[in-house]
């Protein structure tokens, strides 16, 4: 039995060629992704400890932060660290020296006033050189390091990319107005923040700290310990001089946070990359359970002649098993050869990208050589384990049949039940979760989505003939006899069709229920800052980080500047409402010119008696009116006694609570600012905008937009994102066109004496070719039609859950698009056609009437 098995592997390897590639680039995705994310996650471990080779001790002032600033969580407050404690620090008799750092934002701009690299990665540090004249941190390749105001060194790759030369008149610019500073040297770092695409000015430590801090504040200082002196002790040491609420970790203990950092982001990536993968091979298992149960139908007396001659069931079932895993085996070895070639590819790609990202070599580890080849066979047998069981239940008697046996509606009626009830279910869930809130809503949704795609899935076959049949006439009408017998075929064996049509389905649900979701959230963002803002132009920061509120009295300034207000915001403790409650102050006279709200009670001019405003769901759930007072507590621990003034109606372009600005800096005079708004005499203007950049120093860091401009940043956002999803799912679809593939030259093959007869009574061989090609778009139309129903479905239960985050957000269907994902599958259907129908057009009309 054995033997028979692999010689039908052998005797059939144009038919299985389909399947064995379908798990091919199943599994080449899954090895692809382990390799690629171990390679990227070794080579970023590597380069970043090299950030903590001399550091034994690092003490940073409490809040201190280098990284993008948090829009959603209050700023803690920053203890100090001065020249006297790294003085204190480096008495420690542990210590071999103690460094000082003033590190932030700083940006740089090019000849041509744009800034140099990306946003988020710029920054300015201090050079704190030693006796020598040297910074060990940063060797000097050209010139010398910063020693006054007016000087900055930048680090190779921006220089070069700018094309500054030591000499040169270098603009630089932090959260505040730009400056112009004499560029003295150029420097080298392995810095991976730096080497992965970054800019660092470094400027003389009086100067960053001006410029990036406080005068005489450090950002954090960094210990070196002496020979023989181990972490844990100068940590005990430097713990008794560092002031209070400052953050002390050893060397050894930011590694391994940097590693688990590592750790984190790649995991993230691989599991996003995972998920598309599992994607593939959950189309590929329809492939395979097609495949298997073709060939077993195109077997079936010789199955049957085995069973008679002494054959068991068992038996059976296992020669059709040993053909999958002989099958998985060479597809899953082909596949992990081709995912080391994937990650490679990936890996140039990135670095093609960005040049400075960390890279090395190929890292194939065992969990990956194991986990590729378990995934590809594992899902190759268990595909095949239906068809073969199917396989051992055919009766010997068959043998003895002249004809194919009839098929049985006992299977369907159970399938169509077992669908209905799972459909059902999940059917439930949905809309259950769509008429809910808050994380039961999103449970159910999760829950029932799943379960609703499986039940549509196994209802497939049944909705497979009322579908079809709607096209009926018109294939009749448009193209004759090939077109009625294109939807003849295509109906004839319903399991076939919905196996084949499956893959679509599954590919065309996804895109589609993004899809939708990203143009209905696009629609509802569009709406809300429309409906919300009054000003002609936002300020604020190209990588979101907080502004100098310097800022906002020189925009006032500004030729054509008719109202300016800074947007402030603080995290107030509110009595019986909760801790860290998010206030948004404005000017109070300029209010009316920038915010548009639509009151419910009260006025905006409380604003004016320094009132607040809250919306009307916050004013419901904790039972205020106009008149109202709440306790508050601010930063710095003090009493705060808030009077409504006014409700207005939600508006998720503000906060729940508007308050001046000049009650809130009352009680907090350092508070967040990231925007300003402004409006202009004649309204947005090229002249305005101008001469608010100037306002600002012409600063290449700072953004000036109009409402559409902040709109159409989030679109592209959005787009992006969905076109990296519709790459990640090209796999599938190329998976599913491999699967109309395989079922039409297998059913070519089944149908090789009827089409001798259609040729024999005058159908030409054209005829052939366009039943085949109608057939194969009727299949492919077919299964897309119910992915995108679904995916509509799907997207308006998830927008219905979401609408509780975001006021306004309704199904908005893009039917352009919609039309477009159809009409590619009517495409996916014609290509899949080509070589079967000029198979089928070629076949002897004799040699076909005569099979057997």
């Amino acid at each position: 039995m054995y033997r028979t098995a692999l010689r039908n592997v052998l005797a059939h390897k144009g038919r299985l060629l389909m399947t064995a590639l379908a798990v091919l680039l199943g599994t080449a995705f899954v090895a692809g992704t382990l390799v690629f994310s171990d390679t990227m996650g070794r080579a970023m471990r590597d380069s970043y400890s090299t950030s903590f080779s001399d550091v034994s001790v690092l003490v940073s002032a409490g809040g201190a932060d280098d990284g993008p600033a948090d829009h959603d969580a209050p700023r803690p407050q920053k203890d100090t660290l001065t020249a006297d404690t790294v003085e204190r620090l480096a008495a420690l008799p542990g210590t071999e020296r103690a460094r000082g750092v003033v590190s932030g934002f700083t940006g740089v701009a090019d000849k041509n006033g744009n800034l140099v690299g990306e946003a988020w990665s710029a920054r300015g540090a201090n050079f704190a050189p030693d006796a020598s004249g040297a910074d060990t941190r940063y060797p000097m390749a050209e010139g010398r390091g910063p020693r006054t105001a007016g000087e900055v060194a930048l680090n190779r790759q921006a220089a070069d990319k700018a094309g500054y030369h030591v000499g040169d008149t270098v603009r630089v610019a932090g959260n505040g107005a730009a400056r112009d500073a004499v560029l003295t040297g150029v420097f080298t770092t392995d810095d991976p923040q730096v080497t992965s695409g970054g800019t660092l000015v470094l400027m003389d430590t009086a100067t960053a700290q001006r410029e990036l801090l406080e005068p005489g504040r450090f950002s954090s200082v960094v210990l070196t310990a002496r020979a023989g002196t181990g972490e844990a002790a100068l940590l005990d040491q430097a713990r008794a001089q560092a002031p209070a609420g400052a953050e002390l970790k050893t060397g050894q203990e930011l590694k391994d946070e940097q590693t688990r950092m590592v750790a984190d982001s790649v995991g993230g990536m691989k599991t996003m990359l995972l998920v598309f993968a599992g994607i593939s091979l959950f189309v590929g298992i329809f492939i395979i359970v097609n495949t298997f149960t073709m060939l077993i139908a195109q077997r079936i007396k010789e199955l049957a002649l085995l069973r008679a001659v002494g054959a068991s069931r068992g038996q059976v079932t296992k020669s059709v098993l040993v053909e999958a895993l002989a099958i998985g085996v060479i597809a899953s070895v082909g596949g992990l050869l081709a995912g080391v070639g994937i990650g490679a590819g990936l890996q140039s790609l990135l670095h093609a990208f960005n040049e400075g990202l960390p890279t090395g070599s190929l890292v194939i580890a065992p969990a990956t050589v194991v986990g590729t080849l378990v995934t590809g066979v594992v899902v190759t047998v268990l595909s095949a384990l239906l068809p073969a069981v199917r396989a051992s239940r055919i009766p010997p008697v068959a043998a003895m049949s002249s004809g194919d046996q009839p098929a049985t509606q006992r299977g369907l009626v159970i399938r169509n039940s077992i669908g209905a009830l799972v459909a059902g279910s999940g059917l439930g869930l949905i809309l259950a979760g769509a008429n809910g809130k808050g994380s039961n809503a999103q449970h159910m949704l999760e829950l029932g989505a799943p379960l609703t795609l499986i039940g549509v899935f196994v209802l497939l076959p049944l909705l497979s003939r009322p579908v079809i049949a709607l096209v009926g006439p018109v294939l009749a009408k448009v193209f004759g006899t090939p077109g009625k017998l294109a939807r003849l075929n295509a109906v004839r064996n319903p399991r076939r069709t919905a196996s084949t049509a499956a893959a679509l389905t599954i590919g065309l649900t996804l895109v589609t229920a993004l899809t939708v979701i990203g143009n209905s959230v696009t629609s509802a963002v569009t709406s809300m800052v429309g409906d919300s803002m009054k000003a002609d132009y936002v300020v604020g920061m190209a990588n979101g980080r907080e502004l100098s509120t310097d800022l906002t009295g020189a925009v006032a300034k500004a030729d054509g500047v008719k109202a300016v207000s800074q947007v402030d915001n603080v995290w107030w403790d509110i009595e019986g409402v909760g801790a860290g409650r998010a206030i948004e102050g404005y000017d109070a006279a300029a209010f009316d010119q920038l915010v548009n709200l639509t009151m419910k009670s009260g006025s905006t001019a409380a604003l004016g008696q320094d009132q607040v405003l809250v919306n009307d769901e916050f004013a419901t759930a904790h039972r205020l009116a106009v008149g109202s007072t709440l306790k508050a507590t601010a930063a710095r621990g003090e009493a705060v006694t808030l009077t409504v003034g006014g409700v207005f109606e939600r508006n998720d372009g503000v906060s729940p609570i508007v308050a001046p600005n000049r009650l809130i800096e009352s009680h907090d005079p350092q508070p967040l600012v990231q925007q300003i708004l402004v409006k202009g005499v004649d309204g947005p203007t090229a002249a305005l905008k101008q001469s608010i950049k100037d306002a600002t120093g012409r600063n290449p860091v700072m953004e000036v937009r109009t409402l559409k401009d902040m709109v159409d940043e989030f679109s592209r956002i959005i787009s992006t994102m969905l076109n990296l999803m519709y790459g990640l799912l090209a796999m599938a679809v190329i998976v599913a066109v491999l699967g109309v593939v395989n079922t039409l030259a297998m059913s070519v093959f089944e149908r090789k004496r009827e089409i001798g007869m259609l040729r024999a009574i005058g159908l030409e061989r054209r005829g052939i070719k366009r039943m085949i090609r109608l057939e194969s778009v009727v299949i492919s139309v077919f299964g897309a039609l119910i992915g995108v129903l679904l995916g509509c479905f799907l997207a308006w239960a998830a927008t219905r859950v979401l609408a509780s985050d975001l006021k306004g957000l309704t199904t908005v269907i893009p039917y352009g698009s919609v039309l477009v994902f159809l009409a590619l599958a009517a495409l996916v259907g014609m290509v899949a056609a080509l070589w079967p129908a000029r198979r089928a057009s070629r076949l002897d009309i004799l040699a076909s009437i005569k099979t057997d």
